[in-house]
């Protein structure tokens, strides 16, 4: 095993050998994204032509985040995040429209090409394997199809169970690197995301299996939840509000109904502390995002409960989570994958969550109909229950006149007359 180690070990600026003009790079999620790789492309991004660069949630504004590097290397968002954004918005960045459950199988189907692969990785283990335990999702398809895998390895990345392991005669080459995985804070929670947090807590019973998208809103509520009994964990993001609900012994998986005892996330985002428990931690495995974010497989656990925000939703319960108008923001994501796993669940809940207003408090996130260009996310038909903190909507089941009164219920009151008199213009009120 070492001596295969040996002959795929070389410099960033060697493995830049295996990209040819025209490929697709794909690349993990967040913190799971190779720096001294994709360094060493922007360096050399002038030597390339047509190169894309697929990723769900960009964490570095690498060199090649620029408009003039879009004939030679461009970003390819499945997600927008802060340093992808501006180039989404003004035209440089691609954009491919996706569920994150199904990525992998755009790449296996080859309706997405998956031309190299460049992803941090664990150090090897005795048996030959690395675990691409930071960024699973999507990269393991990319593994199987790619002419090129190319694997930044780095003692700092957390060696961990599941679907998630790439064996030494899989990878065309290895660098090796010891800087610090980036460490991501909690955000900011205020007094309305800690109102919202309250309501959405006082609806998840013990026993009940989470998933937790990031935001302040979602670590507002697992706040409320330290005090729960044997909750699971089957979500795609494992951060550090979900280590908090471990440590107070909150989550013990011992009621889940599938995979009882385990956790099951398919990247990680979080602090140094994370990444420790994470490392050879028998309670938690890293799969694929077709596998994590499956509506059907997550399904199956009972009393599964999904928390994610949204930007704007309509008196029909259409969400609007991904765009200002037509300008992106952010990307589907898994969303509505666990709302619809949600649904599927037993006892199962989706929630999705909002403060009522933006820009301290001159709009209102109820509105009669998404703003125009709009990207719609969770569609009227899967929506549950929408949390402002003004109150809770439960809308599955419900007219659009009940909907727009529940809706209506739980804006702010500043516009709660006209969003009445909107409703009663397009009659549904």
């Amino acid at each position: 095993m070492q001596e295969m180690y040996r002959a795929r070990r070389g410099s960033a600026f060697d493995a830049l050998d295996h990209v040819r003009d025209g490929d697709m790079i794909i690349v993990p999620t967040g913190v799971g994204e190779p720096p001294t790789l994709l360094h060493a492309l922007s360096d050399e991004c002038r030597s390339f032509t047509d190169v894309q660069v697929a990723q769900i949630l960009a964490m570095r504004k690498f060199g090649y985040f620029a408009p003039e590097s879009r004939p030679h290397v461009r970003h390819a968002a499945l997600f927008f995040g802060g340093a992808s954004r501006t180039g989404g918005q003004a035209g440089w960045c691609d954009f491919i429209p996706n569920y994150f459950s199904e990525i992998p199988t755009l790449i296996e189907r080859g309706q997405m090409p998956a031309d190299v692969v460049f992803s941090l990785a664990s150090p090897m283990s005795a048996s030959g394997h690395f675990a691409l335990s930071l960024g699973t999702d999507y990269t393991m398809a990319a593994v199987a199809k790619a002419r090129a895998v190319v694997l930044e390895v780095n003692p700092h990345v957390p060696f961990t169970h599941g679907q998630c392991h790439v064996h030494i005669s899989q990878v065309t080459a290895l660098v090796e690197s010891e800087d610090p995985i980036m460490e991501v804070g909690l955000p900011r929670i205020g007094p309305v995301q800690e109102a919202i947090g309250r309501l959405v807590a006082e609806h998840i019973e013990d026993g009940s299996t989470l998933q937790i998208g990031y935001g302040g809103i979602p670590d507002a509520v697992v706040m409320q939840l330290t005090d729960k009994r044997d909750l699971g964990i089957h979500t795609e993001m494992i951060g550090d509000c979900i280590l908090t609900l471990v440590e107070s012994g909150a989550v013990t998986n011992r009621r889940k109904t599938l995979m009882p005892g385990k956790m099951v996330a398919t990247f990680a985002l979080g602090s140094r502390r994370l990444y420790d428990f994470m490392h050879h931690n028998p309670m938690l495995e890293m799969h694929p995002s077709n596998y994590t974010n499956d509506p059907y497989i997550a399904g199956q656990n009972d009393k599964l409960v999904s928390i994610n925000a949204s930007l704007q939703v309509d008196l029909l319960g259409q969400c609007g989570s991904e765009s200002i108008g037509h300008l992106p923001y952010s990307g589907t994501g898994g969303q509505v994958d666990f709302v619809r796993a949600a649904n599927r669940s037993r006892g199962g809940k989706s929630f999705i969550v909002l403060p009522s207003t933006a820009k301290d408090g001159t709009v209102s996130r109820i509105v009669p109909t998404l703003s125009s260009g709009t990207h719609a996310t969770t569609s009227k038909n899967d929506v549950n229950y929408v949390v402002t903190e003004w109150g809770v909507a439960q809308l599955r089941g419900k007219s659009a006149k009940q909907r727009a009164r529940e809706l209506i219920a739980i804006a702010h009151p500043d516009f709660r007359p006209w969003l009445r008199e909107e409703a009663d213009r397009m009659c549904v009120f």
